[in-house]
């Protein structure tokens, strides 16, 4: 058998012996003995073309895939684990490192991280490095934003440059799944940049692109690709690429997969690569689906998480929930964005449950005069390129989205995200907020909660609990009248009208106001009848009389501070507060958004 043990050096070719190449070109001895797809049958299922490889660990090529030393200051390391709240379970995982040159990058990872002015490693990546350049199965839990990339591509670069170069009709050795299109060209821009200095090709393999150009670049080889399940199971039977030389296997936003109903393929793409082969695993959270789909792909893994295991916000974000009747949210919104877009570089995300609203909402804000644009499911590919090119360069700073770019969405300088309409889940949310405060920034985020969320209130308070933040006495106060049995949040389904089959719901509150309902989740509606809305209106005088339905006390001090300090709420004025003044007591005017909006917006008042 051929020794693989043998580095390949950067910039010299691996010389491989004629031995070599012709077991590497020899597909029985990689798994089954079939050259291709089966001809002549025809199946429903994606994957069903795809037979399961029979493989023989004694007959495959050997590769290396630890290639980490201990380096002697992190050996002296204790408490960083502690500090940043890494726990790990698993037995022989090395110690974290503390910045990027104890983790003994070659110098041509070293001079991409100091053109990019890394100052040091994040925790997931600090935990994260030597643990996958040692070679073992790994599970990473962490926050959104908080570097997880980085975390598998640049030991993913090491392990590239220790293998044989590739030959004619190779696949992949690095092999990326990601649940999202936009995820999925966020990592390969990644990957182009570290991997260009060492001459490592990567390409991303995504629907709703033409195939050709993807084709060629698998045929030509690459030694990273970068796919959605759908795509590359499409070229897996076509015969257009294999997995036989793939030895790096990553699975990214693995709970977003698995949502998106992906684990049949998953399976399939997996049962394609040989067992030896080295697989990391990462998420933001840690369902039971997660958990199974681990035990079957990774063996002796080590689990890493950061912060709290259970479903956890980024505290580097200020949450505001505004709790609100559906008829309002309109002129709140109006309010909120001329107090956002006093300064122009305020990129905001809006989210919406449907396409139709976000459709919809995005028509009457450019007919208002404000950069708005959208990005939903059924925009074609190089119209979403193009929104999100315009949106990264602030030439339309307002995205307004469905959760198609709640997650992989990935903008540095977000600053605000504004949820519309509640999402079905405190897992969405978590995710939806997370499009801001990126990295180590801080971010905002502005939540419109009606009674007919009533469902997910307690799920909010956990998590508003969780990172420290103030919780809106409206918010309590609509649980407790919950609890005592009351109407809100129920579907008022006589008011439905005809046979929309976006269930679209007719309305006599507010001709600007939508009531179309999701067709995501089966029908919600919101609850905006006159008598929820007096019933709603009397538990709240009878409470809070005298104050604002926004105004709440603070237990964060100004965003550039990790807080622990508790405001008060300003007490009445004469005049109406700016919309965000009125949830937290800032130490300087509308936290520096006060001032007259560039963008000119007509109100719905003042329309003709």
């Amino acid at each position: 058998l051929p020794d693989y043990s043998q580095k390949r050096t950067h910039g010299k070719r691996f010389a491989v012996n004629t031995l070599s190449v012709l077991i590497c070109r020899s597909s029985p001895r990689f798994g089954s003995s079939r050259s291709g797809p089966p001809q002549g049958r025809k199946f429903g299922n994606p994957g069903d073309r795809l037979r399961k490889k029979r493989w023989d660990l004694d007959e495959l090529p050997k590769f290396e895939k630890n290639f980490y030393s201990e380096h002697p200051e992190v050996q002296r390391m204790s408490q960083y684990r502690r500090k940043k709240e890494i726990t790990v379970r698993g037995s022989g995982c090395p110690k974290p490192i503390t910045n990027f040159h104890q983790a003994q990058y070659p110098q041509y990872v070293m001079d991409v991280l100091m053109q990019q002015n890394f100052k040091e490693p994040t925790a997931i990546q600090a935990q994260g490095f030597p643990l996958a350049l040692s070679g073992r199965d790994m599970v990473g839990i962490a926050q959104t934003g908080s570097g997880k990339t980085l975390s598998y591509l640049l030991p993913a670069i090491v392990h590239i440059n220790h293998q044989p170069y590739l030959e004619r009709g190779d696949g992949p050795i690095c092999l990326v799944l990601a649940p999202t299109r936009e995820l999925a060209q966020q990592v390969q821009q990644v990957a182009y940049d570290y991997g260009k200095s060492s001459r490592i090709k990567s390409t991303c393999v995504y629907g709703g692109a033409p195939k050709g150009p993807q084709i060629r670049d698998l045929e030509r080889g690459v030694e990273i690709c970068i796919a959605t399940p759908g795509r590359l199971i499409d070229f897996l039977e076509a015969g257009k690429t294999n997995l036989r030389r793939c030895t790096y296997l990553v699975l990214d936003e693995a709970d977003r997969m698995l949502d998106m109903g992906f684990e049949p393929q998953i399976r399939k793409i997996v049962d394609q690569i040989r067992p030896d082969r080295q697989t990391l695993m990462w998420s933001a959270t840690w369902p039971k689906e997660v958990r199974q789909l681990a035990e079957d792909f990774l063996k002796d893994y080590v689990q890493i998480n950061v912060g709290a295991l259970e479903l956890s916000a980024n505290h580097n974000i200020l949450q505001i929930v505004d709790v609100c009747m559906e008829s309002e949210k309109d002129h709140k919104l109006i309010q909120l964005m001329e107090e956002i877009m006093a300064e122009k570089e305020n990129k905001t995300i809006i989210f919406v449950e449907t396409k139709k609203r976000c459709d919809d909402l995005t028509r009457r804000m450019r007919r208002d005069g404000w950069p708005a644009m959208c990005i939903h499911g059924d925009k074609s590919q190089p119209e979403r390129d193009w929104v999100l090119s315009e949106f990264r360069s602030g030439k339309a700073p307002i995205l307004i989205a469905t959760d198609v770019a709640s997650r992989g969405l990935d903008v540095e300088d977000v600053k605000f995200v504004i949820n519309y309409d509640y999402p079905n889940s405190s897992e969405d949310y978590i995710h939806r907020i997370g499009r801001t405060a990126r990295s180590t920034n801080k971010g905002t985020a502005y939540t419109f909660f009606t009674p007919g969320n009533l469902r997910q209130a307690r799920e909010l308070i956990r998590v508003l609990e969780e990172a420290r933040q103030a919780i809106n006495p409206k918010l309590l106060q609509l649980v407790d009248t919950g609890r005592s049995g009351s109407s809100y949040g129920r579907d008022s389904r006589d008011n439905r009208g005809g046979g929309s089959r976006d269930g679209e719901r007719s309305t006599s509150s507010s001709s600007s106001s939508y009531r179309d309902r999701s067709s995501r989740d089966g029908g919600r509606s919101y609850s905006s009848s006159s008598n929820s809305y007096d019933q709603y209106q009397n538990n709240n005088n009878s409470s809070s009389s005298s104050s604002s339905s926004s105004q709440y006390s603070s237990s964060r001090t100004s965003s550039g501070s990790g807080g622990g300090g508790v405001g008060q709420a300003e007490p009445p004025s004469s005049g109406p507060l700016p919309l965000m003044a009125q949830q937290f007591n800032p130490p300087q005017p509308m936290m520096g958004l006060m001032g007259h909006s560039p963008f000119q917006f007509v109100s719905p008042s003042g329309r003709k």
